[in-house]
């Protein structure tokens, strides 16, 4: 792919049916797409039954991609819309990922501290696997994903202020389900 140099020319050489530029593309994005669909998911089954549906669309609807919004963008909305009609075909929850990791600014730590981590990272994950999909999604885009507001709200074809409230009821629910971690906190120190 060395004749092609950005992003704007990938995507075009897509458009005109280039199967190497489609790779290009299918391996600059692939990770990012399977994170996003097994932290949605918790079902490392699913992500990649997802991974492959957003690729399959993107590949048959490269030429609707209009060149006024981001490339990330439109992907993340295809995403988006893959995960939650997935979720519609199974009709039932799943586990939420062990993978995601709560960060802390911790250097070296005890076994104990080790262990207490690992305990909050599992509520944070059941707490966070608990929300509902429209609820979950905006959560993991932010701070799994870190994009802003604006680019949640492209990416789900929301308005900014419904991702706000979206974001604003997810955190709500996440601290009443996370309340017995603050007293912990509170108490240990």
């Amino acid at each position: 792919m060395s004749h092609l140099r950005s992003h704007a020319e990938i995507i075009e050489a897509c458009k005109q049916g280039d199967r190497e530029a489609f790779h290009h593309l299918f391996e600059a994005h692939k990770d990012r797409v399977y994170t996003i669909a097994f932290h949605y998911s918790g079902d490392a089954s699913m992500a990649h039954d997802v991974t492959q549906q957003v690729f399959l669309k993107l590949f048959t609807s490269i030429n609707q991609f209009q060149e006024n919004s981001q490339f990330t963008t439109w992907l993340y909305r295809i995403v988006a819309n893959t995960c939650t009609d997935e979720h519609r075909k199974r009709r039932r929850f799943v586990p939420f990922s062990p993978e995601i990791e709560v960060r802390t600014m911790v250097g070296k730590a005890s076994q104990e501290d080790s262990y207490h981590k690992s305990q909050v990272a599992d509520s944070v994950r059941n707490a966070i696997s608990e929300l509902t999909p429209k609820l979950r999604l905006p959560i993991l885009l932010k701070y799994v994903e870190g994009l802003s507001y604006d680019e949640i709200a492209e990416s789900l074809g929301l308005s900014i202020g419904t991702v706000s409230s979206r974001l604003n009821r997810g955190h709500k629910m996440l601290a009443r389900k996370l309340q017995h971690l603050r007293s912990e906190f509170s108490s240990g120190e």
